[in-house]
């Protein structure tokens, strides 16, 4: 899980951009990616409702968990899924604050983790 302004490393395996907007200020043709899979992204009320307010974080991580339960949602997390049984994935967000954003929620979906 790496901002996306960041340079690509080798060892980031698969790039893939999780955010529903393109990342301000880079050019598409910029950034080395391997998908962008913006339908696993939360939906736009749900991102401008928790506006990155991090004391709102366990409540926007239970909204975005049942976001992922919704079918075309499912199917980019499926998506997801695949990438990650292929080898290492690094999930790209434009969010400053990697621990309360939604590539975490994603990490922990992938990772069994909490």
């Amino acid at each position: 899980m790496r901002r996306v302004y960041e340079p690509a490393e080798a060892r980031d395996g698969a790039r893939i951009l999780v955010d529903r907007i393109w990342p301000r200020g880079l050019a598409k043709d910029a950034v080395p990616l391997d998908a962008w899979l913006k339908d696993v992204a939360p939906s736009t009320e749900l991102r401008k409702w928790y506006g990155h307010d991090p004391d709102r974080y366990g409540e926007f991580a239970e909204r975005y968990r049942v976001e992922l339960a919704e079918p075309e949602r499912m199917e980019a997390l499926d998506r997801l899924v695949e990438l990650a049984a292929e080898g290492p994935v690094t999930l790209l967000t434009a969010t400053k604050d990697l621990a309360h954003s939604q590539a975490r929620v994603l990490m922990e979906a992938l990772t069994g983790g909490e």
